[in-house]
């Protein structure tokens, strides 16, 4: 038989659920957005320092050697930022699917077992 108290109290639960998974989704986000425009202002400010090292430079040898060592850091900085935002990226999916986490596994139940 349907209960009332039952049906919501259950309904309280899910909204509870949703409420504090939604939250920390954003959360993820705005650390997301956060490391980027850190990751953009520090790229902008080695940029300018980079060509303002360029305007004093003597010779060829030596403005050839600041551009392989500023592509080299920028290259090395590109990946390090990439592989952080990667990571942050994939925390947040696991933050997203953690409610759906029993649902789904109670779902594919029968199917791992008939495998």
């Amino acid at each position: 038989m349907f209960n009332i108290d039952d049906a919501s109290k259950k309904s309280k639960e899910a909204m509870d659920t949703m409420l504090k998974n939604y939250s920390e989704v954003t959360k993820g986000f705005q650390a997301i957005a956060t490391e980027a425009t850190d990751y953009s202002k520090k790229s902008f400010q080695d940029l300018a320092s980079f060509m303002e090292a360029m305007t004093s430079v003597k010779s060829i040898e030596a403005a050839f050697e600041l551009q392989t060592s500023f592509m080299k850091s920028s290259y090395e900085s590109f990946v390090a930022e990439a592989t952080k935002m990667g990571e942050m990226y994939a925390d947040l999916a696991k933050i997203a699917y953690k409610p759906y986490e029993g649902t789904i596994n109670k779902a594919m139940a029968p199917m791992s077992s008939a495998a």
